[in-house]
């Protein structure tokens, strides 16, 4: 179940005037083909919690109408753009974020599961979006998991069980992906546009202050001192490293290297899981957000994942067993599905994921003390990303340098600070 305790963010407590019986009826009419059908009672209501996203607005509405039949009541999902003036309107505003998402929801997942179904698996990777729109404003419309029986996982730590979940359901969506970018080239080249295409990534304070943050904290902590001239020598260029990682598929393509439709948000709150009474357990997971979905290497969601998604212990082994499990999935779903390429190898995986490191370099020094002051409550999303003063204590937050203290050393055995 939901907690009670939910603290909304601030622009999802109360609901745009557009977003009223009228255009939620005119959508439901067409959806379900019935031209005379009528919204009787429209409850609308935030549909996440502060710290669930960021990229979006999102309400949960619960519709009761009428039609010839008689009555019925659907709840729905609603995302759109921030329409408050602010941080999250400009950095959002002229994205490509929503024409992605309605490409994934209605051009490249559907086509997933097809492949899927014909090789005779069922797995579902997507909630079917009955509306969508760029203008006169970006939105979209899902029917709501919540009454199917899902929820995200907000007030217990994941068990090694759910993130297996997580991580067979990508691998799925990986496989699937590299046998369209294999056989069909073209078909996705719509999804060019990740978080590096953000028109204000160059700008924003939150990207561009993280490393000297890092380093401010390395030379306060005795023990990571030693660290620091690997990380200054690097300042002022690691972030356009970083950019050659990311278009590595668009503009630097290496044959020795796969290349996958990633996610690109791939983190807790972008999942919902569902609960098997019988088992005691939850059964499946639904990934959701696909605002950053993009071609880009294999490694970018597995080391995003390392950061953002798993807990401490698997994060300070480098993610090992579990990628270890996503790439055993990932080769049975190849080989079901019939990909005519080359079959990638365990080996080769992580020497990929290890000369990445530039994306390791960003996500430990500017995103992982966000997740980590999200996650103990000691710092709300908004407040890292918008006030310096917030984020720079997250830098200092006793389970952060704990992480960077674990971390640091297996940098240093992988040989990341080699070549630099």
């Amino acid at each position: 179940m939901e907690s009670q305790n939910i603290e909304f963010n601030a622009d999802e407590l109360q609901a745009p005037a557009w977003l009223n019986a009228q255009f939620i009826g005119g959508i439901l009419s067409q959806y379900e083909q019935i031209p005379d059908l009528k919204v009787t009672d429209l409850k609308v209501s935030p549909a996440t919690a502060q710290g669930d996203h960021y990229a979006s607005v999102m309400f949960r509405t619960k519709v009761e109408y009428t039609t010839p039949k008689g009555k019925f009541s659907k709840p729905l999902i609603i995302k759109t753009m921030p329409e408050q003036e602010g941080h999250k309107k400009d950095m959002l505003s002229e994205s490509h974020l929503f024409a992605t998402e309605i490409g994934m929801y209605c051009h490249a997942l559907p086509e997933f599961e097809r492949i899927l179904r014909e090789a005779g698996d069922n797995t579902k990777l997507f909630v079917p979006c009955i509306y969508h729109s760029l203008k006169p404003r970006q939105v979209m419309i899902f029917e709501d998991l919540v009454p199917q029986g899902y929820t995200v996982i907000r007030d217990s730590p994941p068990s090694l069980g759910d993130l297996k979940l997580a991580f067979d359901k990508l691998a799925k969506w990986h496989a699937v992906s590299m046998k369209v970018i294999n056989e069909q080239p073209n078909f996705l080249r719509e999804f060019k546009y990740g978080l590096f295409e953000m028109p204000t990534i160059d700008t924003d304070p939150f990207v561009t202050t993280g490393m000297a943050s890092f380093i401010e904290m390395l030379d306060k902590i005795p023990e990571l001192r030693k660290y620091k001239p690997h990380f200054e020598k690097i300042k002022d260029t690691y972030l356009e490293r970083l950019k050659v990682e990311m278009h590595e598929y668009l503009k630097y393509r290496r044959n020795d290297r796969y290349y996958v439709l990633c996610h690109g948000d791939f983190h807790l709150r972008n999942m919902m899981f569902r609960h098997n009474k019988e088992l005691g357990a939850f059964d499946d997971v639904m990934l959701v957000d696909f605002q950053f979905s993009n071609l880009c290497p294999i490694t970018v969601d597995l080391t995003y994942s390392i950061y953002m998604l798993m807990e401490p212990e698997q994060r300070w082994e480098m993610g090992k067993d579990l990628i270890n499990d996503y790439f055993s999935v990932l080769v049975a779903t190849l080989r079901k599905i019939g990909y005519k390429g080359e079959m990638p190898t365990q080996s080769g995986l992580w020497e990929q994921i290890q000369n990445n490191k530039y994306y390791d370099f960003f996500l430990i020094s500017t995103f992982l003390p966000l997740m980590v002051g999200v996650k103990s409550n000691d710092i709300k999303m908004h407040e890292a990303i918008q006030d310096p003063n917030a984020r720079q204590k997250s830098y200092f937050l006793d389970a952060y340098v704990k992480d960077v203290s674990k971390l640091l050393p297996k940098f240093e055995k992988l040989g990341y600070f080699n070549d630099l």
